[in-house]
């Protein structure tokens, strides 16, 4: 009942913060919300197994993966600061970011956010864990392909050239 009241309270403050977001299912913050939402239940679910067994080998690479998230989301935000130009929020750029980690990959926020998943998943691994991780990346999926035809949008032929230098979210991979 706590987990179900926790999980219902902070959605409810996602959902505020990304309700001119949720009018538009057209564009990439659409999907990001839903993606935090999963995310949200993945932490939730491990929660009372975050801090079993620390010196497990699963814990391990779990706190691994997260501090791995943690660093990645802090050089992505600080590189759309730094070199984006952004007008108001970091949405807002002018300038294509392609330093920092944004040299390897499209899409460093949402990587972080799909590492973060699997340390989350790493602390209590279950059926539902599982289905819900991968739903996140699915998500995090849509929302970069959403986010990717936006960018086209606004940076045309340099974006389209950036495209073709860097993946996804794995470097030299995907």
């Amino acid at each position: 009942m706590i987990w179900l009241a926790t999980f219902l309270l902070l959605s409810a403050a996602l959902m505020a913060a990304a309700w001119p977001n949720l009018k538009t299912p057209s564009r990439h913050g659409f999907y990001r919300y839903f993606a935090f939402e999963a995310l949200l239940g993945l932490v939730l679910l491990g929660g009372p197994y975050w801090f079993a067994d620390p010196l497990s080998p699963r814990q391990v690479l779990s706190w691994v993966l997260l501090a791995g998230s943690a660093a990645l989301a802090a050089n992505g935000f600080a590189m759309l600061r730094r070199h984006g130009a952004p007008t108001g929020g970091i949405e807002t750029t002018q300038t294509l970011v392609e330093q920092g980690a944004y040299r390897w990959v499209r899409h460093p926020l949402y990587g972080s956010l799909l590492l973060a998943g699997i340390g989350a998943v790493l602390k209590h691994v279950t059926p539902w864990s599982l289905g819900l991780v991968l739903i996140l990346a699915g998500l995090l999926m849509a929302t970069a392909r959403v986010e990717e035809k936006e960018n086209l949008e606004r940076f045309g032929q340099a974006y389209r050239e950036y495209m073709r230098r860097t993946t996804r979210f794995i470097p030299f991979l995907y």
